[in-house]
């Protein structure tokens, strides 16, 4: 990476001029830079001089300045810096020279990694109804990071873990079972829906009946009989309608896990086995949780409070009417992820290219992970601890070091939006959060619908991507696009603008540069520059990050940019940074913030640089630069999900 070479380059420096000092070496200091907003304060800056000054016993802009003949001498980062400044109180500012970092450029690599195998874990919806949008937000942030880290090297395998034996399926069971329902449902989880809501109705009126739940469960643990085998059939209809509803917006999975076949295969009983050797896993004799097997806290761990009614019953494993709670679940699942259980399912596939675990089938290389990465709200952190501290518990630290929360917020709707939906708005609230055990929110199907419907409505151009792929795009880069603590308050009409940080804008942009390529190469037909096409010295490849999908050849750059080259080829240069560090964070919001200043560059490049305009020279740089941009956006649309449109 570019950044990667110049802090480099940095620190040898740094290590010289200690040598020649006498000083201590230095060299492991962690060098800093910034990209300078204004670019006359350079187009990389460090402040390395003043972290120096103590230890060097030096002023910052003397030791600045020592960095800098350093820096020339040693051939300013191979010939990549143009010119190099000293400001005052000693900040080090860069000057990029663009057409030597063009000819370079498809060779910066990422760093290679050394995670071996990750496995994402994301989706994993209750089995018991339609999916709403709170879930989708869930799927596209897990499958965005999936692309970022096969992106960086990684070798990815993607998990959606299925809950057949939790208390949603069991109420949806119950209510199928003891609710008489009729209406227009064209799909079997939009019954569950209202029949989920109805039976939580039933549970409120006659708080009695939620023994009948219990009995369900036990029925679904035991696996026999025929309450056990209609949740089998409730549960795998409506998977098959969620992997199908997923893989319309290009989301798609290597393995479903199912709950029931944790405890089937025994994998529970390895897990409490291995438990019971600890001081931790005990069995509670008296008071609210007499009999009960629960994960005891250490003393004085301030990460985990011991306050609350919902903390008490998270750290339960297993209650006393000895049903599991799904912490104890994920424990034993957990274990299994990282190959410590010496056990293994049976595989057999559930749809093309998808696989799910089963009591027969082929054995295949799952599991054995060496990251785990699990997408789940933010209101699952206790028990995602929970997990860490079984795994500490049991000698695992380094597992559960690298087992890693992705923590999000949830979804809710903008007045306007739940007024569309029908919903009470009188109360004047700023949000409406949603609510399965109500029957309050939107399915991801009629979502899409409506997005259609008016995107159809409304768009002139109707030769280009279809109505139904823009928006599952449009929704797909809305929920991606908030930092991911943010709670999201959704609105169908800002997600679907054409201007502003939205996956409309970007795609605009993308399909506003491949039209200018295709005049472009029509124009350049017969020319002999071969700014379009062709290869040669300086010829820049798709490998490097970016890079054009073919290769061309590197034109001449004009002696002086314009301000909106410059900033576009700025922006460029930094997107294996944004990559690498988006992967690092698990953050897929960083990748949309970058591909959106990335897009509003170009369209300020193409309004006020007219691209096909002017002498041979410039058209043959401006349509480089052009192609450049197509290249480095089409990446990170790829990273996002997001469809590369040669026209909308």
């Amino acid at each position: 990476m570019l950044s990667e070479l110049i802090q480099e380059s940095l620190k040898q420096c740094i290590h010289q001029i200690s040598v020649s000092l006498g000083t201590p070496a230095v060299s492991q200091v962690t060098v800093e830079l910034e990209q300078p907003a204004n670019a006359e304060h350079g187009d990389y800056s460090s402040n390395i001089a003043m972290q120096l000054a103590r230890t060097l016993r030096k002023a910052p802009n003397a030791i600045a300045e020592m960095i800098v003949s350093e820096l020339q001498a040693s051939g300013s980062v191979n010939g990549l810096l143009m010119r190099i400044e000293v400001a005052a109180p000693g900040f080090i500012n860069m000057y990029m020279d663009w057409q030597a970092w063009a000819q370079t450029r498809d060779t910066f690599a990422l760093p290679r990694n050394t995670g071996g195998k990750v496995i994402v874990e994301h989706t994993s919806v209750n089995p018991n109804k339609s999916m709403h949008i709170g879930h989708l937000r869930n799927s596209c942030i897990g499958d965005a990071l999936v692309r970022m880290l096969k992106h960086t090297g990684y070798s990815v395998e993607v998990h959606n873990y299925v809950d057949d034996l939790g208390n949603q399926l069991a109420d949806t069971v119950v209510g199928l079972l003891n609710i008489p329902l009729a209406g227009e449902h064209v799909r079997f989880g939009d019954y569950c829906w209202d029949i989920y809501a109805e039976i939580n109705k039933a549970y409120t009126q006659k708080p009695e009946t939620v023994q009948k739940r219990t009995e369900i469960l036990h029925a679904l643990e035991e696996g026999h009989g025929n309450t056990a085998w209609i949740g089998n059939l409730v549960a795998g209809q409506i998977v098959k309608e969620h992997v199908e509803e997923m893989r319309n917006f290009g989301i798609e999975y290597d393995l479903l896990v199912w709950e029931s076949h944790i405890l089937k295969e025994g994998f529970w009983s390895s897990a409490f086995d291995l438990l019971s050797q600890t001081e931790v896993f005990v069995q509670e004799h008296e008071g609210k949780l007499a009999g009960c097997w629960i994960l005891k806290q250490p003393a004085g761990d301030h990460a985990m409070p011991d306050t609350g009614e919902e903390h008490q019953k998270d750290k339960v494993l297993v209650r006393s009417n000895g049903i599991l709670t799904y912490t104890a679940k994920d424990i034993a699942y957990h274990l299994w992820k990282f190959g410590l259980l010496g056990k293994d399912f049976s595989y057999s596939e559930f749809n093309s290219g998808l696989w799910t675990t089963g009591m027969t089938g082929q054995i295949l290389p799952f599991g054995q992970a060496d990251k785990v990465v699990n997408v789940i709200d933010y209101r699952q952190e206790y028990p995602q601890a929970m997990v860490k501290q079984a795994l500490k518990a049991l000698g695992f630290t380094r597992q559960a070091d690298s087992l890693h929360h992705v923590s999000y917020g949830v979804v809710s709707l903008s007045p306007a939006s739940a007024a569309g939906l029908g919903i009470d708005t009188s109360g004047g609230k700023s949000s409406y959060a949603m609510s399965g055990r109500q029957g309050i929110g939107i399915k991801v199907t009629e979502l899409v619908r409506l997005m259609e419907d008016m995107i159809e409505s409304t768009r002139a151009d109707k030769n280009g991507l279809s109505s139904r792929l823009i928006a599952t795009a449009a929704i797909r880069y809305y929920l991606l696009r908030f930092n991911l603590g943010t709670e999201i308050v959704f609105d169908f009409k800002q997600a679907m603008e054409i201007s502003g940080n939205t996956g409309v804008y970007l795609m605009y942009a993308y399909a506003r540069a491949q039209r200018v390529l295709s005049k472009g190469g029509a124009a350049a037909e017969g020319n002999s520059t071969g700014a379009v096409s062709g290869s040669g010295n300086g010829a820049l490849s798709s490998s490097g990050g970016g890079a054009v999908s073919e290769k061309i050849k590197l034109p001449l750059f004009p002696p002086q940019l314009e301000a909106a080259e410059l900033a576009l080829l700025r922006q460029l240069s930094l997107w294996q940074d944004t990559l690498y560090t988006a992967s690092q964070e698990l953050t897929p919001n960083t990748i949309c913030n970058y591909a959106h200043g990335l897009a509003s560059l170009f369209n300020h490049f193409y309004s006020s640089c007219p691209i096909l305009k002017g002498g041979e020279a410039s058209i043959a740089f401006r349509l480089w630069l052009t192609r450049c941009f197509t290249g480095t956006l089409g990446e990170a649309l790829d990273v996002l999900g997001l469809p590369k449109p040669d026209r909308m």
